[in-house]
């Protein structure tokens, strides 16, 4: 059972907490995070797309000229796709990108991510994130607190709209609860930020 530690908002240890090895100790599996990823994008595509062929654009109704004796190459259409403002070839049309995994596929995905973030020391727990004000100000001495570079992600057991609002002038920091936590949105940060309530009901929920 791995042990990390604990800090403060003002970044200095106030103690200890063991991780469930069964949620941030597992074998790592980078098939799944990577179908996990993959999948995630895919269901976020509108697949809106769309460009006409060539029995879709309007005119060309006729031949242009007879077929022999013009000189000129034999068409058919003046929508044919060779022409200026004839249909697209092989055109993209309104799809579905989605595609499913199961429940025990996206849950060992997550917690191989998870087990990623705490091998490579890339997981901050806090004993507690509370902001008496609104203020980006105030999120960015926290974040100076804890030596945090680049992109990162702040876990949240439950809401708190002074941390989401202060953190959303940040453009390298993003906000999530447990309930909503997904593999990309670990994956795609550095560093994990996450309280010490929601590493318990993160402990709860998935082991």
């Amino acid at each position: 059972m791995a042990s990390v530690s604990v800090y403060d908002m003002k970044g200095r240890e106030v103690g200890k907490i063991d991780l469930d090895d069964s949620v941030f100790g597992v074998e790592i599996n980078s098939n799944l995070v990577h179908m996990a990823v993959v999948q995630q994008l895919a269901n976020n595509r509108q697949g809106t797309q769309k460009a006409k062929t060539r029995s879709e654009v309007s005119g060309g109704g006729r031949k242009p000229w007879r077929q022999k004796g013009t000189g000129h190459a034999r068409q058919g259409s003046i929508r044919a796709p060779q022409w200026t403002g004839g249909g697209v070839v092989f055109a993209p049309v309104p799809r579905d990108y989605s595609f499913k995994m199961n429940r025990k596929e996206k849950r060992a995905a997550l917690k191989s991510a998870l087990t990623d973030k705490v091998a490579n020391e890339k997981l901050i727990v806090l004993d507690k994130l509370e902001l008496d004000e609104y203020k980006t100000k105030k999120m960015i001495e926290v974040l100076d607190n804890l030596n945090v570079e680049g992109k990162s992600l702040i876990v949240m057991d439950e809401v708190d709209s002074k941390v989401v609002k202060s953190a959303g002038n940040i453009p390298t920091v993003q906000t999530s609860l447990v309930s909503t936590l997904n593999v990309y949105d670990v994956v795609n940060n550095g560093t994990l930020i996450v309280t010490k309530d929601a590493v318990m009901k993160i402990q709860e929920v998935y082991a």
